[in-house]
């Protein structure tokens, strides 16, 4: 039963049930996104993979690649 002024519980997503955007994965490594798309150009950083037009990153993929570092 609920209690006026209480509101129910949501569920959110875990951030590894989905895939991170440049943005959220710059974020993570504390990058500026545009030295994300400069590494991909390279053939360095973190492994990203193309879906449609936009560019995403495995979450445990950018993990394993920073342990590497």
């Amino acid at each position: 039963m609920r209690t006026a002024g209480t509101t129910p519980a949501v569920p959110r997503p875990r951030a590894e049930e989905g895939l991170w955007s440049v943005k959220d994965t710059a974020a993570y490594l504390r990058v500026p996104p545009k030295t994300l798309y400069e590494w991909r150009y390279k053939g360095d950083g973190p492994p990203s993979h193309r879906i449609g037009r936009y560019v995403r990153y495995v979450p445990s993929e950018v993990h394993a690649w920073v342990r590497t570092r």
